[in-house]
């Protein structure tokens, strides 16, 4: 594992930006190609979100998070951060903070949507591009329950 270190200077945020470089078979943001987390990692490939395929990591790098909020999903209400890649912005997933039911097993577990993440030139996921995006629903659902 390697650390890169970028600058960023910009009116609304400055300062260093540490990249991680991964080793292994890895899943990279699909924008600017960083490494965002080891196959080794993958929990499962069985979630869904409203845009499409997510997996589910019990480990991401190279990710900034968003603010807390309540989310109501398929398997309930659900306290959940925003994970953004840390290089390009973009919003790759979310991140389980806590649930109100007990019982649910994601808390401090990762999602990352597969349509915004690459494994890749060798990437053999089909990507469903067809379907249009609601940034403002917030449905998820997963198929191991």
């Amino acid at each position: 594992m390697r650390v890169l270190e970028l600058e960023r200077f910009s009116s609304v945020e400055m300062g260093r930006i540490f990249i991680v470089e991964l080793d292994g078979k890895l899943y990279r943001c699909r924008v600017c190609g960083t490494h965002l987390a080891l196959a080794e990692d993958l929990i499962s490939k069985a979630f869904y979100c409203r845009p499409g395929k997510a997996f589910l990591f019990s480990n991401v790098s190279n990710v900034s998070f968003g603010d807390q909020e309540e989310r109501v999903m398929l398997s309930g209400m659900h306290t959940v951060v925003d994970l953004f890649c840390c290089s390009c912005g973009q919003n790759v997933g979310w991140k389980y903070e806590s649930a109100r039911e007990k019982t649910l097993k994601y808390e401090g577990k990762f999602v990352l949507e597969r349509r915004k993440i690459d494994d890749g030139p060798d990437s053999h996921y089909y990507i469903d591009t067809a379907h249009p995006v609601d940034h403002n629903e917030n449905m998820y659902i997963d198929d191991d329950n």
